[in-house]
């Protein structure tokens, strides 16, 4: 590839990072209350944006509303449960809440409302209300932790991975865009996705680590874990990562590079910047 044809490539992805973080900006504003000008401000939606377009590069604006509607959510919900809330009955009233939306109650709250819509564009599919749950509980088991002020060893704490929702955000992203094969062997990229999502889970942690301590959030290293252990245990997941990619490669080329530009983009961008906007 010529340095022409990469900057053409860059440019196209960086367009399309661009209408993307519109829809998003343009999503938001249909629910003021649930996403502040703080901490979701200008850069948070261009940062979505980003993330949606560089991991698929060869979509189209809209085959990626839902992966970027579901990281929205996410950030949506991550607020509430660890900022906004202020007791546990609280959270698992919330918990409850999402969960009867995704099974197909009407909602009741902009949140739910945001949920609902995801659900609808998603079929309600079983599965995906299977990883929503799994990661709200996670969110529920921070919350514990937390108020506890339990120190989990870096096994339990990423056998709690599913809380940043990772996940979930490319389980939506496939069931809404996914080729013949990812949709009907979602179990094994599921797999990877969970693993990519471990290494995610303690890139992050790393990188943001001053602003997590500073707002109270579950991070690895102020629950005991070093440096040294954390950045052990990432070349570990990234290993394996690669490992469960690569026979996906073979069937679904774009599903294994999805994955592995989550890890790459990621990486590349924790280095400069965060995804949060100040609180």
């Amino acid at each position: 590839m010529t340095g022409l044809s990469t900057a053409a490539e860059l440019g196209r992805s960086s367009a399309l990072a661009i209408e993307c973080a519109r829809d998003l900006g343009r999503h938001a504003a249909e629910h003021p209350d649930l996403f502040p000008a703080r901490p979701f401000d200008a850069g948070f939606f261009h940062s979505l944006g980003l993330v949606g377009a560089f991991g698929s590069p060869w979509a189209a604006p809209d085959q990626l509303r839902a992966v970027n509607r579901a990281a929205l959510w996410v950030f949506a919900v991550d607020l509430r449960v660890d900022h906004l809330a202020v007791s546990r009955d609280e959270v698992v009233e919330l918990i409850a809440e999402c969960l009867a939306v995704a099974g197909g109650q009407a909602p009741g709250s902009p949140l739910t409302q945001v949920l609902a819509g995801l659900r609808d564009e998603l079929d309600g599919d079983p599965r995906w209300c299977d990883q929503l749950g799994r990661m709200l509980g996670a969110m529920l088991t921070e919350w514990d932790w937390r108020e506890a002020k339990a120190r989990p060893g870096l096994t339990e704490y990423l056998t709690n991975a599913d809380s940043c929702g990772s996940s979930f955000v490319n389980l939506s992203h496939w069931l809404y865009t996914g080729d013949a094969w990812t949709l009907g062997n979602l179990d094994v990229v599921r797999e990877a996705s969970d693993e990519v999502q471990r290494y995610l889970r303690l890139l992050n942690d790393l990188s943001t680590y001053d602003r997590e301590a500073g707002w109270g959030d579950a991070n690895a290293l102020t629950l005991g874990a070093g440096r040294a252990e954390v950045t052990a245990r990432m070349a570990r997941h990234a290993r394996t990562a690669a490992e469960l990619i690569a026979p996906i490669r073979e069937a679904s080329p774009r599903t294994a590079l999805y994955l592995e530009r989550q890890i790459g983009f990621n990486t590349g961008f924790y280095g400069v910047s965060d995804y949060w906007g100040e609180l």
